[in-house]
């Protein structure tokens, strides 16, 4: 087979275009699935093994695996998350590709951690009442509506890989950053992270391994939109700084500045 063929050549370029998108929408369905999972897991709907349930070892002994295995994942998703990563990463994985391997890298410690946990069934509080109980489980079904939602509002595709794959397969190239807020974007700069932090915490019946996960991992999405808002401020410069003096991160406030001024593009 000669190399230098043009048939051969195209041929070879389609196969890659070909394999890139097809491990990209195998990565979206690991998340889908991983995230399916999650839910049940902090919700204990539907899955073999939730946040609560399976054998344990001791209590100081469970809480530091738990809180390893929380770390891990804080280290996995926000590191491989900064641009300087991305630079030393994409000599390695095809930038194309880069996106969807980052989300299966995620979908991979989640797993891990679900197998791993360890549940400390000790009661913080427990919620009887039926009226309570269907707030709380609303306020949790709330907050996965809200963390899905402000994925389709910005990009939901180009977040877990597709558009990427896509735009190669293509070959039109990756579509310039743009800077925009619509809908709850206008209300907080992170919503994403504000539904998460809802799913973390509504829970009628809060025992303290549940506990220990919200504390760590509200934590770190803290430290995470820190580190993430230093990325945006480098792309967006004063636009996103005039952001953040406008809108709060991750609590919806009315009140702004005076004499401040929303400047967004829809």
């Amino acid at each position: 087979m000669n190399p230098r063929n043009p048939t051969h050549h195209r041929f070879f370029v389609f196969s890659g275009k070909l394999a890139g998108l097809l491990y990209s929408l195998f990565c979206y369905l690991c998340f889908l699935l991983t995230t399916l999972y999650l839910i049940g897991f902090l919700s204990g709907i539907g899955v073999p093994k939730d946040i609560n349930a399976g054998a344990s070892l001791s209590g100081p002994l469970a809480a530091l695996v738990d809180s390893l295995l929380i770390t891990l994942f804080a280290v996995q998703h926000s590191g491989m998350a900064r641009q300087g990563f991305k630079r030393w990463w994409t000599r390695f994985v095809p930038a194309p590709i880069e996106r969807a391997t980052y989300v299966l890298s995620t979908c991979l410690v989640l797993v891990l951690l679900f197998w791993l946990w360890q549940p400390m069934e000790t009661p913080i509080w427990r919620v009887t009442s039926a009226c309570g109980h269907a707030l709380l489980m609303a306020l949790f079904w709330l907050g996965c509506f809200v963390a899905v939602f402000a994925t389709f509002l910005i990009s939901h595709f180009e977040l877990f890989g597709i558009k990427q794959a896509i735009a190669a397969w293509r070959s039109t190239g990756p579509a310039p950053l743009t800077f925009k807020t619509p809908l709850l974007y206008k209300l907080v700069r992170h919503p994403l992270y504000l539904g998460f932090v809802m799913v973390f915490w509504a829970t009628p019946e809060m025992t303290a391994g549940h506990l220990l996960f919200a504390l760590l991992s509200t934590f770190y999405i803290l430290i995470g939109a820190h580190f993430e808002e230093k990325d945006l401020v480098n792309l967006f410069g004063e636009r996103y700084q005039r952001y953040q003096q406008n809108v709060a991160m991750l609590v919806p406030l009315s009140k702004r500045k005076p004499g401040s001024r929303h400047h967004d593009q829809n």
